[in-house]
C-alpha cells in the first residue's frame, strides 16, 4: 500500500478522500488552488501544496503542476477524485511515465469510454442496447440535417465529459441551431472538447446506474444499482440505492450488461455504467438502454457504500496499488436504503443562481432515529469562504436506514441549515417530502416539469414563522428595534422572512408578516405555541435556531439580523434601462451589438457563474444602447452589462 498520496481535487471530494487516507495510515498531500489553500480539505491534509492560480484550468486542470506537485512531496500515487482530470487518458499515461501510480482506470479504458460514441459503440458490440441516434460528423449542417431523422425530442451531448455538461433537449427543428451553440460553448468550456452527438429523448424515463469494481487480477464484480432521476438541468440532485423501481429481473440484466461493457474494455479501479429505463410494457418489464460510462468515483457514490458497508474509496487506493479485491460477488450484500441530498449554494428561486460567500453558521439538526444513519459528507464549514471560481456543492446529505420511507423521515429531520449563504436545502425538502418522491412517480423530467409547485411548496407556512417569533419573544424578549414596530428576521435556508410584533408581549401577541396578521399566545416557559387557533410546538436549538412543528411538518429556522439595504444600480441615461450582472461570473457569450433592436425576452448575453449558464434576457422591447462587456469579461454582481434605450 501507498504511504503518501496526493489528492488533486477539492471540496467535499477532497475530504472524503482525505479522510480515508487518514484512516489507511497513508499521508495526505492536498494540491490546492490559491482560493481553496485555507479550505477545510486543506486543514484536514497533512501537508498543502498551493497551485498558482485560480482558475480551474490554471490550477486543477494543469497536468505539469499536478505532477510537480506530487514529485516534489514525494507522493506514490495521485487520487483526482470526480471532475477535472479523473477521466483524462493522457494524465493517466503521464502518471505512468512518470512513476506515480493514478488512481483510475488505465489510459486505453479510459479513451474507449471517455468518448460517449465511442462507449456506445463498445455497447452494441456487446449486445447492450442503446438509445437511438447520431454519432456521425457533427458540423452545424449535419447534426441540423440529422436532427431531422433521429426524430424530436431529442437530446444535444458532449461526447467528452459528464456531469450533464453539453446537454440540451430539443423539442423542434427551430430550437436547433441555439441548442446545438450553447452546448457546444458548455462542452468546450468545461472539457476543451466543443464536439457532440444527438440522441432521441426518452420521455419520463428513470436514470439507474450500475458502480462496477475490478483490480489488475481478473476480478471484476458489481456493487448493485443506484437511482438518479431527480435532475435539474440534467445534473443529479438526489440519489438513491438500490432504486425503487428495478426487480430482481432488472437488476440482473442491468449489473450483466455494465460487467460485458467495463469486460470488453478492460476495465480496472471504480467506474459507473449508465442506463436509462423506460416506463413498463404491456407484459410489465421495463426497457433500457446504455447512456455511458463514468470512468472514475462518481459524487453519490456514499449510498452505495452505506448499503454495502464497503469504503469505495478505500478499495480504489488498494486496486491502485496492484492489490487484489478482497472480496467476490458472493461476498457483496445488500442492507437497507440510502438517499443522498446535494446540498448547493444556490437560490433556486432566482433561476438557481450561485451564492458563493462566507458561510458562517451550518446546522444538521436533531441527529437520526435509532437504526438509522445520517451522514454529511462537507466540502466547507463555518467561517469558510465559498469561491465562485468553481462548482456550487457545499455538501452532501447522506440517510441510511431499514426502508425508504425511515431514510426520508431523516432527511426531513435532518435537513442542513445554512447562514447566511441561501442554499437549495428548501427544495431538497420539498421534493423528498412530495407523495410522488415517495411513491416512486418520479422520472428525469419531473423536477423540470414540477419546479413552481415544489418551490410553492418548500415555503414554511406562515403560521410556523409566526410561532418561531411569537416564542422567542416570549421566552427571551428578544428582537431587532427599528424606527416602527418591533421585527424579527427569521432565515429558512433559502430566503429571510420578517415578522413584526404589531401589539403585545408574553401571552397574547398580534403579529403581521407582510400583508398578513395573525394572533398567537405564548405562554413564558413553554414549547406550545397557538397561532390563530393552531396548535405549533417549538424548540430551542442553540442559543439562536429554532425547531417549529407546525400542520404535522417540521420546520427549522436561524433567527439573523435585518438584511442590508438593497444596492442600488447606477444612473441610467433617461429612458434607459441598465442590465446589471445578477451574480458574479464570466460572460460566456453576447448576442447583440450597439444599435440592434430588441424584443421583450429575446436573448442579450449569457453568463457563466459556478459552472453553470445563465441566460440574460432583454426586460422590455428597444434599441440597444451600449454593450459594455465582451465574451471572457469576468464580471462581478451588479457591474453593467446592457444599456437598453427606447
Amino acid at each position: 500500500m501507498f504511504t503518501r498520496v496526493l489528492v488533486a481535487n477539492r471540496g467535499e471530494i477532497a475530504v472524503r478522500v482525505i479522510r480515508t487516507l487518514r484512516r489507511l495510515g497513508i499521508h495526505p498531500v492536498l494540491a490546492a488552488s490559491i482560493p481553496d489553500r485555507h479550505s477545510l480539505a486543506a486543514r484536514h491534509a497533512g501537508e498543502t501544496v498551493v497551485l498558482d492560480g485560480y482558475s480551474s484550468a490554471e490550477t486543477y486542470l494543469d497536468q505539469d503542476a499536478v505532477i510537480a506537485a506530487a514529485k516534489h512531496t514525494g507522493c506514490e500515487a495521485i487520487h483526482p477524485g470526480y471532475g477535472f482530470l479523473a477521466e483524462n487518458p493522457d494524465f493517466a499515461e503521464r502518471c505512468a511515465s512518470e512513476g506515480v501510480a493514478f488512481v483510475g482506470p488505465p489510459a486505453e479504458a479510459l479513451r474507449r469510454l471517455g468518448s460517449k460514441t465511442a462507449a456506445r459503440a463498445i455497447a452494441v458490440d456487446c449486445g447492450v442496447p442503446v438509445v437511438p441516434g447520431y454519432d456521425g460528423p457533427d458540423d452545424d449542417d449535419a447534426l441540423a440535417r440529422e436532427a431531422e431523422r433521429v426524430g424530436f425530442p431529442l437530446v444535444t451531448k458532449a461526447r467528452a465529459g459528464g456531469g450533464g455538461r453539453g446537454m440540451r433537449v430539443v423539442r423542434a427543428p427551430g430550437e436547433i441551431a441555439e441548442a446545438v451553440a450553447a452546448a457546444r460553448r458548455e462542452a468546450a468550456a468545461a472539457f476543451g472538447d466543443g464536439s457532440l452527438f444527438l440522441e432521441r429523448y426518452i420521455e419520463r424515463a428513470r436514470h439507474v446506474e450500475v458502480q462496477v469494481l475490478a483490480d489488475t487480477h481478473g476480478n471484476l464484480l458489481h456493487l448493485g444499482e443506484r437511482d438518479c432521476s431527480i435532475q435539474r438541468r440534467h445534473q443529479k440532485v438526489i440519489e438513491e440505492a438500490p432504486s425503487p423501481i428495478v426487480d430482481e429481473a432488472l437488476r440482473a440484466e442491468l449489473t450483466a450488461a455494465a460487467l460485458k461493457i467495463a469486460e470488453a474494455v478492460g476495465y480496472v479501479n471504480a467506474g459507473t455504467f449508465e442506463f436509462l429505463v423506460g416506463e413498463p410494457g404491456q407484459d410489465g418489464a421495463r426497457p433500457y438502454w446504455f447512456i455511458e460510462a463514468n470512468p472514475r468515483l462518481q459524487v453519490e457514490h456514499p449510498v452505495t457504500e452505506e448499503i454495502t458497508g464497503l469504503d469505495i474509496v478505500e478499495l480504489q487506493l488498494r486496486i491502485a496499488a496492484g492489490e487484489p479485491l478482497p472480496l467476490r460477488q458472493g461476498d457483496v450484500t445488500f442492507s437497507g436504503h440510502a438517499i443522498e441530498l446535494r446540498l448547493n449554494a444556490e437560490d433556486p428561486r432566482s433561476d438557481f443562481a450561485p451564492s458563493a460567500g462566507r458561510l458562517r453558521r451550518l446546522d444538521l439538526g436533531s441527529g437520526p432515529a435509532p437504526g438509522t444513519r445520517v451522514r454529511f459528507d462537507a466540502g466547507f464549514e463555518p467561517g469558510d469562504e465559498i469561491p465562485a471560481y468553481y462548482d456550487s456543492l457545499i455538501g452532501k446529505l447522506i440517510a441510511h436506514a431499514p426502508d425508504r420511507s425511515q431514510a426520508i423521515a431523516a432527511l426531513v429531520s435532518n435537513m442542513p441549515l445554512t447562514t447566511p449563504l441561501v442554499t437549495n436545502a428548501a427544495l431538497l425538502r420539498a421534493v423528498i417530502s412530495h407523495q410522488d418522491f415517495a411513491g416512486d412517480a418520479i422520472h428525469i423530467e419531473w423536477l423540470e416539469s414540477r419546479l413552481k409547485e415544489v418551490l410553492d411548496r418548500a415555503q414554511p407556512p406562515l403560521v410556523a414563522l409566526a410561532a418561531a417569533a411569537a416564542c422567542t419573544w416570549a421566552q427571551r424578549d428578544a428582537s431587532w428595534i427599528g424606527a416602527g414596530q418591533l421585527a424579527m428576521w427569521l432565515h429558512d435556508g433559502a430566503e429571510t422572512h420578517c415578522v413584526h410584533l404589531c401589539s403585545g408581549r408574553a401571552g397574547a401577541m398580534h403579529l403581521a408578516i407582510g400583508e398578513v396578521e395573525m394572533n398567537a399566545t405564548a405562554p413564558a416557559f413553554s414549547p406550545a405555541v397557538w397561532v390563530d387557533g393552531q396548535r405549533c410546538h417549538v424548540t430551542a436549538e442553540g442559543e439562536d435556531t429554532l425547531s417549529v412543528d407546525a400542520g404535522g411538518e417540521t420546520w427549522r429556522f436561524t433567527i439573523v439580523p435585518p438584511p442590508p439595504l438593497p444596492r442600488h444600480a447606477r444612473p441610467t441615461v433617461p429612458g434607459s434601462t441598465a442590465v446589471t450582472a445578477p451574480l458574479s461570473g464570466t460572460v460566456a457569450a453576447v448576442y447583440v451589438a450597439e444599435g440592434d433592436e430588441v424584443e421583450a425576452g429575446q436573448l442579450l448575453l449569457t453568463l457563466e457563474a459556478m459552472k453553470m449558464e445563465h441566460r440574460l434576457v432583454a426586460p422590455a422591447s428597444g434599441v440597444i444602447a451600449s454593450v459594455t462587456v465582451a465574451p471572457g469579461d469576468q464580471v462581478a454582481q451588479g457591474h453593467p452589462l446592457v444599456e437598453l434605450g427606447e
